[in-house]
Parts: C-alpha cells; sequence; structure tokens
C-alpha cells in the first residue's frame, strides 16, 4: 500500500442530512409501541459522509449537494466547512427542507427511514453548474440518495468529459447497462445485488464485473472477481462496533487508496481498514479516520 505527495482532486455528488438515531430495545412492528431509551442526532447523508470521509484522508474534495435553508441546512454547511470540504455546491433550497433519516438503532439492527426533502431536488442544472470542479477532479463519488435522474445525468457528464466515477449503489435501486459499463467501480450490498442488476446467482453477477464490482456484507467484509478467482476480504470489527456509514466509509478508502496507484486488493484492504475505524463510534461520520491515523496502521500492515 503506498501514499504518494499528490492530493487527489475528489468531487462527490450526493446527499447531506441529519441523522435522528432512536436507540431501543427492539425494533417495533406494525401497531406496536416501544419505548425508546435516548434520541441523539448525528450529521449523516452518504454524499457528505463521502465528502468528509475523503477529505480527512487527504483528498482536496468538493461537495455537489442541496440542503434546505433551515437550522439543520446550517449546521450540515459549518460542519462541512470545518471538515475542509468545499461547500461553493451545496446549494440551499428555499421550498424543501434538509434531508432527515429516522434511525431505529436496537441489538437487532438498525431500521431506517430516510425522506429526502432537499437531496431530491438537486438536479441536473446543479450538476452543470459545478462544471469547473468536474473538470479537476481525478474522480467523480455518487450514491442513491438523490434522483435517479440526476445520478444518470452525472454519469452522462463524467463520460462526456472522460472522468473516472465510482458509485456506491444504495440505498439500492436498479443502475442501468450505461452506468454499469462506465462505472469505475460499483460498491453495494449483498443483499441488494438483484435489486440492483436483476435477478441471478450472486456470484455470476460478481464474475460479469471482473475489478468493478465490490460486495458488501454486514459483518466489513467485502468480496469481488478479479478476472481469474473470487476474492474475500474480512476486518471484524469489536462486539460494539456501529454499523451506519460503514459503506460509506468503505468507497471512501477504496477511492482514496485507487488515486495514490495501489492494487485493487491492496484498495480493498484499505478501504476494510478504514470502516473498521468508522465502526467504533455511534454515527456515520465521528469515527471517520484521519490520513495520519492510517499511515501509521499501513506502515507495518501493509
Amino acid at each position: 500500500m503506498k501514499l504518494n505527495n499528490t492530493k487527489p482532486q475528489i468531487v462527490v455528488v450526493g446527499s447531506s442530512s441529519i441523522d435522528l438515531i432512536l436507540k431501543t430495545s427492539k425494533i417495533p412492528k406494525a401497531n406496536d409501541t416501544v419505548l425508546a431509551n435516548n434520541l441523539t442526532s448525528y450529521l449523516g447523508g452518504k454524499g457528505a459522509n463521502q465528502a468528509i470521509a475523503t477529505s480527512r484522508l487527504g483528498a482536496q474534495t468538493s461537495l455537489i449537494s442541496c440542503v434546505g435553508m433551515d437550522p439543520y441546512g446550517q449546521q450540515v454547511l459549518r460542519n462541512l466547512n470545518d471538515e475542509e470540504v468545499n461547500v461553493a455546491n451545496v446549494f440551499e433550497d428555499e421550498d424543501e427542507a434538509t434531508g432527515t433519516a429516522y434511525v431505529t438503532a436496537s441489538d437487532e439492527g438498525n431500521a431506517i427511514t430516510v425522506v429526502p426533502a432537499a437531496n431530491y431536488n438537486l438536479s441536473s442544472k446543479n450538476i452543470d453548474e459545478a462544471e469547473k470542479y468536474l473538470l479537476t477532479a481525478d474522480l467523480i463519488l455518487t450514491q442513491m440518495e438523490i434522483p435517479s435522474k440526476t445520478v444518470e445525468y452525472i454519469f452522462s457528464k463524467a463520460k462526456k468529459l472522460n472522468k473516472k466515477i465510482g458509485i456506491y449503489a444504495a440505498p439500492a435501486s436498479r443502475l442501468s447497462n450505461e452506468i454499469i459499463d462506465y462505472a469505475t467501480f460499483i460498491v453495494a450490498k449483498s443483499t441488494d445485488l438483484e435489486i440492483i442488476f436483476g435477478e441471478g446467482n450472486h456470484e455470476d453477477i460478481i464474475k460479469h464485473l471482473p475489478n468493478k464490482l465490490f460486495v458488501r456484507d454486514g459483518a466489513n467484509s467485502t468480496s469481488y472477481f478479479d478476472g481469474s478467482e473470487m476474492k474475500y476480504f474480512r476486518k471484524n470489527p469489536n462486539s460494539e462496533a456501529h454499523s451506519m456509514g460503514l459503506g460509506d466509509a468503505f468507497t471512501s478508502g477504496f477511492s482514496i487508496a485507487l488515486l495514490h496507484g495501489n492494487s485493487i486488493e491492496d484498495c480493498v484492504k484499505f478501504g476494510n481498514e478504514v470502516a473498521l475505524k468508522a465502526a467504533d463510534y455511534r454515527g456515520s461520520q465521528k469515527g471517520l479516520p484521519y490520513l495520519n491515523e492510517m499511515k501509521e496502521l499501513i506502515s507495518y500492515a501493509y
């Protein structure tokens, strides 16, 4: 694993939101009433998560996103500024509130309800307004918490500008052939493969996209096909691990390693290490590691 002295240029196109987390003894079923132990709030949104993660890992990162003109939106903008993310293209929407996610967290796992709000007003016009940043990007990152037509548009823009682009395909929906063909890499949850790619055996789906599709499982494991054989890498978190945002953390670590010219195997290992660090804290952003932490780790792990 190598890290050179260059500062990768990354543009993230995606969501910004506030995560409201209810800690309960169990996930309520229909018609249940469950008492929560507490309610906490954290900054989130897959776009903001990846922007902050890549910035902490040494990239010069810009975010194209949309928030409401409300206190949550101001909180998001202040946080991004503090994390040295360029917010010149985080647009403030007059008509919609900042996106929110309501998370019921228990020992059974998490149940998440997302209210996209302003995130669903991110449009092709916003992408065009940010073109000068896209022109200098080494990599574009996106996810699926913004309108599908905006995701399609950023892919067409990336192709026109001959830019690398990666996608974390969550929340899962079907990807077009154009996105699948042009993507530099795709990160997906193992439980979502049929939604994203259509019916089929999971291993066959993975083998159809060698060194492009990276499949994540719950215990911080990543599998992919290298063109010759299936590869499996696992970095188990401790028993107190928190699972929110691990896919964003992995995607960010993978991206940074890729832009530093590492092998696909080392990119996956680094992504897993970044996700492992993130799992130590509740909330999607608090545990995201800084480059200096990772330099200390990889000095003896690779």
